[in-house]
């Protein structure tokens, strides 16, 4: 169940897979910080890399103490780096859509800043954060990605935008095909206020040529052998509380957690009355952290005496956090999902969600054909059944011990409670 892949120490071209390395946590941990630190310690060991900014928020040029941009910036050697901005990205992507967005607000008789705003849709920066993840792992020109995202809420919202779009992508496939084209197009050249707000078939090209950008980032970013998520945090309840419940989530999306970082550790050589009672209250907090996420490897960070600013404090941050260690290497593996065979028409499914029980989320188990659909707490997921699960039924759902144990059961022998 349990594995650690140990990469080459230096690189040398080998025309491998990009390895991706995606870094969130609560708002104000330090998260980019460490990000910037992995980036700088993995150009030192000879990795091109290139470390992207996906928090509206930019705090990553602030960090190596430079001016980043939305195109890749080198910054040392084998070291560049990238602040997404999504109105660049709207620029090149969007225009077509948001003018005619704006054309139809002003035969509305809207006009000024409203116009410009209706282009812009809820979840268009994240979708242009994943079409970046695709684009950098396609091209195969860095040996290692790593993505400073955005508070672990805006993380979550950015791996169930794919999901979201996609269903709206079909909705949108099919609209064009069946109604648009066939009838309301030719409808609108003979009338002339309905042809104001029919899209010409350039709007629908490009809305389809964003949405499909990021098809198949899932299965990329839910691969373990080339992409992990690093959880960073402070020994702090809520901070503790909010890391758990985006564990529970990341497991929910099959995505590998490698590493969990205790970030700004009173150290024991931080003395003094003053901070006698915060070095109790942290000890209490790593306790309850390396108990719970084990056995996902924690490394803790000290509390430096200065700011982690440039590339010099970064390096130091770097060798704390990795040692002699390969940050590229994936420091731990496990399985979210297992199906096992009871008897004749009688399986169980398994999906590993550490801490939905015990953080109260509410859980709902959706058959809809060859389909299921996964709802913990806030977020869900579409499963697609295997072909000897989708003739049978879901008999029972329960939580143990860290696993969603889900029955199946041929159809004539399913009963279902309650």
């Amino acid at each position: 169940m349990c594995k650690y892949l140990k990469l080459r120490t230096k690189h040398t071209s080998t025309g491998a897979i990009m390895r991706t390395i995606v870094f969130t946590g609560k708002g104000g941990v330090g998260k980019t910080s460490i990000a910037a630190a992995t980036a700088v310690k993995a150009a030192s060991l000879g990795f091109k890399t290139l470390i992207i900014s996906t928090d509206p928020a930019h705090s990553l040029g602030d960090s190596f103490d430079l001016e980043l941009g939305p195109s890749p910036l080198k910054i040392a050697d084998n070291l560049y780096g990238q602040e997404v901005s999504v109105y660049g990205d709207l620029t090149l992507n969007w225009e077509i859509v948001r003018a005619h967005f704006a054309h139809i607000m002003e035969v509305q008789g809207i006009k000024g800043i409203y116009v410009e705003e209706m282009g812009v849709l809820p979840g268009m920066e994240e979708l242009f954060s994943l079409s970046y993840i695709k684009r950098y792992n396609e091209s195969k020109e860095y040996d290692l990605l790593v993505v400073d995202c955005a508070p672990t809420g805006e993380t979550l919202r950015l791996l169930s935008l794919p999901e979201t779009f996609g269903w709206m992508l079909k909705m949108i496939r099919t609209l064009e095909k069946f109604v648009v084209k066939p009838v309301i197009r030719p409808l609108s050249k003979k009338i002339g206020r309905l042809h104001d707000l029919v899209p010409e078939t350039e709007v629908y090209d490009q809305i389809e040529h964003l949405f499909t950008s990021v098809d198949g980032i899932i299965d990329l970013l839910s691969d373990g052998t080339q992409t992990t998520v690093r959880l960073v945090m402070n020994p702090e309840k809520m901070v503790v509380k909010e890391s758990m419940r985006a564990l529970t989530y990341l497991n929910l999306y099959g995505i590998t957690v490698d590493q969990v970082v205790i970030n700004r550790v009173f150290m024991d050589e931080v003395d003094g009355e003053y901070f006698k009672e915060w070095k109790t209250i942290q000890h209490k907090y790593i306790e309850q952290i390396e108990h719970s996420f084990a056995p996902i490897p924690i490394t803790k960070v000290p509390l430096f005496r200065r700011e982690v600013l440039g590339l010099d404090m970064l390096k130091t941050v770097g060798d704390v956090v990795y040692r002699d260690k390969n940050p590229l290497d994936i420091f731990y593996r496990e399985e979210h999902t297992a199906i096992t065979k009871v008897s004749e028409g009688h399986y169980i499914m398994k999906l590993r969600l550490p801490f939905a029980f015990d953080n109260k989320m509410e859980t709902n188990v959706l058959q809809l054909g060859d389909s299921l659909t996964l709802r913990i707490g806030n977020y869900q997921k579409n499963v697609i059944l295997p072909l000897f699960l989708a003739g049978m039924r879901v008999a029972e759902a329960i939580y143990e011990d860290q696993w969603l144990k889900i029955e199946f059961r041929k159809k004539e022998t399913a009963t279902l409670p309650g």
